[in-house]
């Protein structure tokens, strides 16, 4: 058959030119929104180059495949547990409750030696007795003498104690400023109190973990142990009273019920009124979390301090207690006081709350502060309390006035109460502390020591403790009937002791333990924050009372919380969305939870495990000899805070470290030392399969050609067990990020209660992909690196453990070179690109799976959120579902706000201003004077003006919510416009194989600045009380 060939070529010729026409269409932006300007298929070049050449990077420098065919190699000798998270709870609560009972009975050892000491003494009330006082040792006149009560005493730093200069024979006692030093009943005191000296030092020989061991007087000073000198403050002040310390407070009391009743009559103004706030935040410190409070202010009418919390009694932590503080300064004198009617008040409000089942069910009591009382009000009295008298009454009599004493002492004698009268500011703290004494005579009686335990608190070394305590009574038998309490004994316990018990490689990756007090607050949990994060180590405000619902806040109907504190043992599950690297990034992990009690103390513990990996445990199997043969290598490393071997408890361990002490332990020739053996058979076996890495590393080392421009500067390793290997391919000082893996790098290494968290993001990747991020503390331009990790699995299980996981630090420039190298590849025959990153009209990014910018033209943007860069472009990801946004909430977080400066809650708390605030009463009665001749509008408006300008700004404890963002792993590419006012703004996502990053294109013709940058601020949340 013949053909036309005029029938041919138009045709062909028609062909040719629609694809043309069609390619280059795919060049210029069109009306329609399905146009597109930046060609998809290019961008997916680009992104099969970059992120090929990086996998082979990072899989030939951090040795993956071939620790993953090591791993492989020994799969038959390994056997795969599943973890049974409720018999691990319970071992470990069982580990803990031995662990507190040692410190319990050493703190018994004291109260017997105590009782014995004072049953022995004779009071003498003449009696002269040199002691070392904490503030005066080593202490010399101008003479170059030793001051009285002072002496030289050796000191020696013991890093033990936090390298704190101490005496581990001797015990030092501090007497607080306000009071006397050589009173009579302080020396008694102080003298038959010598006698635990030789207690606190075979306490410590029993069990070195101990630190503080101490015996708080109820006359007021403080014997501590080991001795060390305190110095005061700024002003020559130490306003440490143990007797405000809630230790002394739980050990001494029963949990209470109180209502502070305040006069606020006319005849209250001035001074009176300011030694009345003073007495009632006096009050407020010996409140502890066992007990339930609430503030009523009286004169013709009641006022509840705080109006939203009318009729009821709230829990007196921390926080709610400088609440109602920041009231008191609200408060002012005028009108008549009605008695009658506040007790009746006071009286309804506790039965009413009694009721509930909540607070206190042994111990109930009113505090009346006032002036004076005209009657005795027995007919109330009679009503509401008798004749079982189960509220007592203390009334604080204001000045110096007697004329209605004699009413209020009987109210107290009437009610099983006490009366003291408060004269001026100075004797606040000493008068305020009779009620304990009082509400301590029923323990005493029964001979009743209760161990205590206290919430959470930082010392003064800054770190995190609990308090064990218990109350000292006076056994003498013409003083038993009275009820007389001595003091209370105590130690401090550190938080991290009790991680030391927590087996983290039986955990999991993404696993952890934790533990809560009967009050919900948490004790340890790897997410309470007590400090700030400005680096200076200062508390925060409202540190020790973190609830579990504020760090668990996904169990909405707080399930979990409930059950702890009921002290019940069981199971519970929830999807929860743990956030790492600082709060930025989110993981959204399955968690199952397992908990119960620790007998013997008021806490509950609690163990999270994550599905999948994390429900799983392999042991591998060794010779010893292998395992310490390849644990011995110059390049291992062990995780600092687990604990392979208790070198804590005796002295000559101390200065062993893990591996010496495994050798040690294994050695068979030092019995004292207590191992865990099974964590030990596991790291040998690590040790053993990662041993060849070691010989990898060294030979790409010595291979000169390899990584000529030192763009790959460390390769590392660390495994389910804790150990670490890290190779260097440049010298240490040419080191881009120095911090990475030392102490200083928190989140990178191995901690008590965390994995590192390289890890943990391999951990949540596709089996053979590399996490590549930029540490958000790498500091500037030219410091920064870029990290690249990668899991290894066991098995080719979905479920499998994690072996191990490794990767490389390799320099930024190092990695935007292969960035911008791979965005000039095109497929044109004649290598002529059209499009290219270089090009002035679109921008090239390279983002992570959170959003976060590794590479961008401009480099101020690296290390930044991509919304904060293209909004609009961020936007329309999550509209079409390439980035979904997670809300998190962080109920520890810290706002800044302006305040007017203001010296009256200085005040109200240092009782030595008590001449200011006489002064400031005199002025309040010139401005009274003033403001009849007009002059006040004046005077206030300027001090106004001042106060505004004096404002400065203060970090304050908040509740905040705000964005994560996660990329939806399925979408590996996507292509979308913006319409900008008419102008559409085109670009192209595509994910970079093999890892977790996307190259993100964008055309940028058009302006569209006006869309809203999309942030990852916080926005704090603010709550409307009904």
């Amino acid at each position: 058959m013949q053909v036309d060939p005029r029938t041919v070529y138009p045709r062909a010729w028609c062909v040719r030119l629609f694809l043309v026409c069609l390619t280059l269409s795919t060049w210029v932006t069109g009306v329609g929104g399905s146009h597109q300007s930046i060609p998809p298929s290019v961008v997916k070049l680009w992104a099969s180059a970059f992120g090929g050449e990086m996998k082979s990077i990072s899989a030939k420098y951090s040795g993956s495949q071939l620790l993953q065919k090591k791993y492989k190699e020994f799969e038959r000798a390994v056997r795969v547990e599943e973890i049974n998270g409720l018999q691990l709870v319970k071992k470990l609560a069982e580990d803990m409750e031995e662990m507190f009972d040692k410190k319990a009975q050493a703190m018994k050892r004291l109260v017997d030696a105590a009782e014995e000491a004072h049953l022995q003494h004779e009071e003498d009330p003449d009696l002269q007795y040199e002691y070392f006082n904490a503030v005066l040792i080593n202490e010399v006149d101008k003479e170059n003498n030793s001051v009285e009560l002072g002496g030289r005493f050796l000191l020696q730093s013991n890093d033990h104690f936090n390298n704190l200069p101490v005496n581990l024979s001797l015990s030092v006692v501090q007497v607080p400023t306000n009071m006397y030093n050589k009173d009579s009943a302080i020396v008694n005191g102080v003298y038959w109190s010598e006698a635990l000296n030789k207690v606190f030092v075979d306490n410590f020989e029993k069990d070195p973990s101990l630190i503080w061991q101490y015996f708080g007087s109820a006359k007021g000073f403080f014997r501590q142990y080991p001795g060390i000198k305190w110095k005061p403050d700024e002003h020559g002040v130490i306003a440490f009273d143990c007797r405000n310390r809630k230790w002394y407070i739980q050990a001494a009391t029963s949990p209470k019920d109180v209502v502070i009743l305040v006069d606020v009559s006319g005849s209250m103004k001035g001074l009176r009124l300011t030694i009345a706030r003073q007495t009632v935040s006096s009050i407020l410190d010996t409140l502890g979390d066992d007990d339930f409070f609430n503030i009523i202010a009286y004169n013709e009418e009641l006022h509840y301090v705080e109006p939203c919390l009318n009729g009821t009694l709230v829990q007196a932590d921390v926080t709610n207690k400088d609440h109602f503080r920041l009231h008191l300064d609200k408060l002012f004198a005028k009108g008549i006081g009605m008695l009658d009617i506040a007790l009746t008040e006071a009286f309804n409000l506790l039965s009413d709350f009694n009721q509930t089942g909540r607070g206190s069910e042994c111990s109930q009591a009113i505090m009346l502060v006032t002036d004076g009382a005209v009657d005795t009000y027995d007919a109330v009295f009679a009503k509401y309390n008798w004749p079982d008298r189960k509220v007592r009454i203390f009334p604080y009599l204001i000045g110096r006035e007697s004329a209605f004493a004699d009413n209020l002492k009987w109210m107290a004698c009437a009610n099983k109460g006490y009366f003291t009268q408060i004269s001026t500011l100075a004797d606040v703290q000493e008068n305020v502390m009779e009620y304990l004494h009082v509400l301590s005579r029923p323990k005493v009686i029964d001979q009743e020591h209760d161990t205590v335990w206290t919430e959470a608190y930082i010392d003064n070394t800054v770190m995190l403790m609990t308090t064990v305590a218990m109350p000292v009574f006076s056994t003498k038998n013409e003083t038993k009937n009275r009820g007389i309490l001595l003091g209370v004994v105590g130690t401090d316990v550190p938080v991290s002791e009790l991680l030391k018990t927590i087996p983290k490689y039986k955990l999991g990756i993404h696993g952890y333990a934790f533990a809560i007090t009967n009050n919900g607050y948490i004790l340890t949990h790897p997410d309470l924050r007590p400090l700030y994060g400005d680096g200076k180590k200062r508390r925060k405000p409202s540190y020790s009372s973190v609830d579990l619902s504020e760090v668990e806040w996904e169990d909405r109907d707080d399930a979990l919380r409930n059950a702890m504190v009921n002290r019940k043992t069981g199971i519970f599950s929830m999807e929860v969305k743990k956030t790492v690297d600082k709060g930025k990034r989110v993981l959204v992990l399955h968690n199952d939870y397992y908990y119960t009690d620790i007998k013997g103390t008021p806490f509950s513990l609690g163990v999270a495990l994550s599905r999948g990996h994390g429900k799983f445990f392999f042991r591998g199997n060794v010779t010893v000899e292998e395992g310490l043969h390849d644990l011995e290598h110059p390049d291992v490393e062990l995780a600092d805070e687990w604990t392979y071997c208790n070198t804590d408890e005796y002295p000559e361990h101390r200065y062993l470290s893990q591996i010496e002490a495994i050798k040690l332990y294994l050695s068979g020739h030092e019995p004292l030392l207590q191992c865990d053996k099974e964590l030990i058979q596991e790291v040998l076996f690590d040790a053993v399969v990662t041993a060849p890495l070691e010989a990898y590393w060294t030979s790409l080392v010595l291979n000169k050609s390899e990584n000529s421009d030192k763009g790959v500067e460390i390769a590392y390793l660390g495994s389910r067990t804790g150990l670490s290997r890290i190779n260097l391919f440049v010298v240490p000082d040419e080191l881009t990020n120095q911090d990475f893996l030392t102490a200083e790098d928190k989140e990178g290494v191995f901690n008590a209660d965390h994995f590192p968290l390289w890890y943990k993001r391999a951990a949540e990747q596709v089996p053979g992909t590399f996490v590549y991020s930029l540490p958000f503390n790498s500091g500037s331009e030219n410091r920064s690196v870029v990290l690249a990790s990668t899991a290894i699995q066991l098995l080719d299980e979905r479920r499998s453990p994690i072996a191990a996981a490794v990767g490389i630090q390799m320099k930024l420039d190092f990695f935007k070179k292969k960035f911008w190298t791979a965005s000039r590849q095109c497929a044109a025959l004649d290598g002529k690109c059209s499009i290219n990153c270089d090009d002035e009209n679109i921008n090239c990014y390279l983002i992570d799976n959170n959003g976060f910018v590794l590479v961008a033209e401009d480099y101020t943007l690296t290390g930044k959120f991509f919304g904060e860069a293209e909004g609009a472009v961020m936007n329309k990801l999550l509209q079409m579902g390439s980035f979904k946004r997670v809300t998190l909430y962080d109920y520890q977080a810290i706002c800044l706000i302006f305040s007017e400066r203001s010296d009256s809650a200085h005040t109200l708390l240092d009782p030595y201003f008590a001449l200011l605030a006489a002064a400031k009463w005199i002025l309040t009665e010139l401005i009274v004077f003033l403001v009849e001749f007009n002059l006040y509008s004046w005077w206030y408006s300027d001090l106004t003006v001042k106060g505004q300008r004096s404002g400065r700004p203060m970090q304050v404890p908040c509740d905040t919510e705000y964005p994560a963002f996660v990329s939806e792993r399925t979408i590996k590419e996507n292509t979308g416009n913006i319409d900008c006012d008419g102008c559409l703004k085109s670009f192209v996502v595509q994910q970079i194989p093999s890892s977790n990053l996307f190259m993100v294109v964008v055309d940028n013709k058009c302006d569209c600045s006006m869309v809203e940058q999309i942030t990852m601020d916080p926005v704090e949340i603010i709550y409307i009380l009904h």
